[in-house]
């Protein structure tokens, strides 16, 4: 069987990430109606979504990047309808929004015995995650990772086209053998494709929706989508087999 190379996405392809961004949203939308009346709580979350992915081309998947997304929201709404800013309630809207990054990590189902199968059948795995340095790595860290991936691990604050393509130069991938695997259209499946290596998507059970985008992209590498990671590895078997009859 030929080695491949295999990209992985960490937030909401190998580890539970959405969920919890949501639950902490919820308890955002709860509190600014409790103080905003006449304000609908999705009309809230949707100016919250708005401030947080406008703030990604400058500040790119940084931690403090969400937080600010509230307090942003909160000072919207509060120049809007004349309410006083409150610093004690500023400070309590960013501390809401750094909570989701203390809460443990949670893998997605079959993530070690998949990445356990592919690392035994030779495959050289890589994972190449978005965010900021301390919080991937704490993730990384609770889901001991290292186990399968070991010092082939990528960091970026901005995940497009470039990242992955300086990530593809370092390795001296070769396209043909490379694979990118995660849920994210716009990061992981569209800068894949650009780089004409080939791509497996994972959608996620619940979907940012920065990540959402239309995959128009001119390819010869193989686009394939799963309803689950435990798939990933008999999809590139077959791959491999495909090329050798």
């Amino acid at each position: 069987m030929k080695k491949q190379n295999i990209l992985f996405n960490l937030d909401d392809t190998l580890a539970h990430c959405n969920k919890y961004f949501n639950l902490v949203i919820n308890e955002f939308a709860g509190q600014m109606t409790a103080w905003f009346h006449s304000i609908p709580e999705e009309e809230i979350k949707q100016k919250q979504l708005q401030l947080d992915v406008a703030a990604i081309s400058e500040h790119g998947l940084k931690s403090d990047r969400f937080p600010e997304s509230f307090v942003g929201t909160y000072k919207y709404y509060c120049d809007i309808t004349g309410r006083e800013k409150n610093s004690d309630e500023i400070h309590y809207l960013r501390e809401l929004g750094f909570k989701v990054f203390e809460i443990p990590v949670e893998p997605i189902q079959h993530m070690n015995e998949t990445l356990e199968r592919l690392k035994e059948e030779g495959h050289e795995l890589y994972l190449h995650t978005g965010g900021d340095e301390a919080n991937q790595r704490r993730k990384i860290s609770q889901l001991e990772l290292t186990t399968f991936f070991e010092h082939r691990i990528f960091i970026s604050e901005h995940k497009d086209t470039t990242a992955l393509s300086d990530i593809l130069k370092t390795i001296k991938a070769d396209p043909q053998v490379t694979w990118m695997v995660g849920n994210s259209l716009r990061t992981d499946i569209v800068p894949a494709l650009e780089m004409d290596i080939h791509a497996i998507y994972i959608p996620a059970e619940s979907e940012w929706q920065y990540n959402m985008v239309e995959v128009n992209v001119e390819h010869s590498s193989a686009f394939i989508t799963v309803d689950s990671l435990q798939e990933v590895p008999d999809v590139i078997d077959k791959r491999i087999q495909d090329q050798v009859m």
